[in-house]
């Protein structure tokens, strides 16, 4: 029993031994491109200032800055905020899928971000978030300066609410605008209805069949998807929801799309509300929005992100790491 033990042991602190910390290379010269990448790097993580990107009284991220990536034909994932959040609100998925050898990008959606949140309440959002995040992809596969690490045929996202909903229209699902007028009733002066009034109706938002599978997590917006909308999503999907939603989140909701999608994706329940998919929080970041780290009594937040974070890693890696069909 003592050896094995100590073989487990030996095996832990070998797997430890060879995890390395991530690499940080900040987006800051465009500010509707601002945001951070993460890639695999073998040295000691420190605090890195954000600078021009620092969110509110967030200023700076765990990380190496600008250390050189290790290895090569590493795959991409994206990984997408939600409404009203920033590029670093998954920082601890995003570090979990460096250290396991991903290149990571996230950015700040303009508009519908802390700093700025002017289009937040707007349709525009809509087709907007989508083709700021086909921007992204773009930068990472033709203009960042180590886009030669990236392999172009595995490319994978994690979305979070509005960030799922983002991932959801890429994989080729189709919103129905017209079902928003079942919510702009009377009375309703909401930006989105009031356009919606006037037949501002934003183009269909674009899809791109370069992801190859993708993680959501309590998909915001489920009310514009039919079942007909949801045919051409045929990409592997893992769906997490929480328990009790909140944030604008009915989890019957989720569970419903899901089970419109081709293939029924399989869905797993997060214990707790809707945002405890936000990384866990520091005593700064709980003292300043008590209400996004209020967890309901027994729920871990730290613990169930050691699971979350595993899942996405699992998930993207295996499907990822299959050919593409012809």
């Amino acid at each position: 029993m003592r050896r094995l033990y100590l073989f487990c042991l030996a095996l832990f602190f070998g797997l430890a031994s060879s995890a390395h910390a991530a690499g940080l290379q900040l987006l800051d010269t465009d500010p509707t491109l601002a945001g951070a990448i993460w890639y695999p790097c073998a040295a000691e993580p420190q605090p890195v200032p954000l600078g021009k990107v620092s969110m509110n009284f967030i200023t700076t991220l765990q990380g190496v800055k600008d250390c050189p990536v290790s290895g090569s034909r590493l795959p991409l994932a994206i990984i997408a905020h939600g409404r009203g959040g920033w590029f670093g609100g998954h920082d601890d998925t995003a570090q979990a899928l460096a250290d396991a050898g991903f290149v990571v990008a996230a950015i700040n959606y303009p508009g519908d971000n802390g700093a700025d949140r002017s289009q937040s309440d707007s349709l525009s959002i809509i087709a907007a978030r989508p083709k700021e995040t086909i921007r992204l992809l773009d930068f990472m596969l033709n203009e960042w300066r180590d886009r030669a690490v990236i392999d172009p045929e595995k490319i994978g996202f994690f979305g979070f609410s509005a960030g799922a909903y983002t991932g959801l229209i890429l994989a080729g699902a189709k919103p129905d605008y017209q079902k928003i007028a079942g919510l702009c009733t009377e009375g309703n002066n909401s930006p989105g209805c009031e356009q919606f009034r006037r037949g501002d109706i934003p183009p269909e938002p674009q899809h791109d069949p370069r992801i190859r599978a993708a993680v959501l997590a309590d998909t915001a917006l489920n009310f514009m998807f039919s079942a007909d909308g949801l045919t051409d999503v045929h990409i592997p999907l893992l769906i997490w929801r929480s328990k009790s939603g909140g944030g604008g989140i009915d989890p019957k909701n989720v569970v419903l799309t899901a089970s419109s999608l081709p293939g029924k994706p399989e869905v797993r329940v997060m214990p707790a509300g809707h945002f405890g998919f936000l990384a866990p929080c520091t005593e700064k970041f709980a003292a300043e929005l008590p209400r996004l780290c209020a967890d309901p009594p027994g729920f871990d937040r730290t613990a169930f992100h050691h699971e979350l974070n595993a899942s996405i890693v699992s998930f993207l890696r295996d499907h990822l790491a299959t050919e593409r069909k012809p």
